[in-house]
């Protein structure tokens, strides 16, 4: 039982949610793993968009104007009520998540409403994080930059992997370097090195990029792949990594994508894997 974190520093546009996506969808596929996937923003659907199609609010006209339908609060929402009355127990998140494939791959939405309750409730990811962490063998959390530094700080210390969301330009890279200097837990295997919507032909190549950050590990990264970023919008990721599963040729841009999230989530798994038998 693992917790994996997307980190990233600031707001610049890393791809990091997307990242997820790609990520926890092959892993489901591909591994015999039950995955939660924790988004921890506010409002943001990018996650939501990549499995589900948005619904359309239907209105019933009555005799007295439009009828309404208070449903059970679900998500984060419904899942905090129940940790403060101190009857949330690990098997029962699953009840507050959404199935994108059963037993294998679920996400705990986004927090969708006002940013005052958002910087309340966010406080109380870290509790939620550890709670999962009890009953689902993996937990993806994808740290938005919004929560607080003291709660990130939380989550980041109680994971088992952190997953740094860079970017291919060279600011990106020079800024995480600066970091990493500053705070040590990021420059020992407790991290690793990601680049979102890499682009091959770039300068900047993971060779390069590996040479340029002295890195001795070798950095993943999930590829730009047209297909795949409008499968994002269209809810039609966990369609798409089905039907490209079989793409071997790393020459087609489709088979590169699809090799490169594969070797991306096997460095994960080792990782966690060596990571584990250090810690016995």
């Amino acid at each position: 039982m693992s917790i994996v974190t997307f980190w990233n520093s600031g707001k610049e546009q890393t791809g990091k949610t997307l990242s997820i996506a790609a990520i926890s969808t092959y892993m489901a596929i591909e591994h015999n793993y039950r995955i939660l996937v924790v988004s921890t923003g506010n409002g943001d659907t990018t996650l939501d968009r990549c499995f589900w199609e948005e619904k359309k609010v239907r209105k019933n006209l009555g005799l007295f104007g439009p009828n309404t339908h208070v449903a059970m609060e679900e998500g984060i929402s419904g899942l905090i009520k129940i940790m403060r009355s101190n009857k949330l127990e690990p098997e029962n998140i699953t009840n507050y998540t959404k199935i994108v494939f059963k037993d294998r791959l679920e996400i705990l939405q986004t927090y969708k409403g006002s940013q005052e309750d958002y910087r309340e409730f966010s406080r109380m990811y870290p509790d939620i994080i550890n709670l999962a962490n009890n009953y689902y063998d993996i937990v993806l959390v994808d740290l938005d930059a919004e929560i607080d530094e003291t709660t990130t700080k939380q989550i980041l210390d109680s994971s088992n992997l952190v997953v740094v969301n860079l970017s291919q330009r060279l600011t990106s890279i020079n800024n995480f370097m600066k970091i990493r200097e500053e705070q040590p837990m990021f420059a020992t295997k407790k991290a690793l090195l990601l680049i979102g919507r890499y682009d091959k032909f770039s300068k900047y190549t993971i060779k390069n990029i590996s040479r340029y950050m002295n890195e001795r590990n070798k950095v993943s990264t999930i590829p730009y792949n047209t297909l795949f970023f409008e499968a994002a919008e269209e809810a039609k990721v966990p369609d798409l990594f089905l039907r490209l599963r079989k793409s071997v040729d790393e020459e087609d841009r489709n088979g590169f994508f699809i090799a490169e999230v594969g070797r991306t989530v096997e460095n994960i798994i080792y990782r966690l894997q060596d990571l584990q038998m250090k810690m016995g």
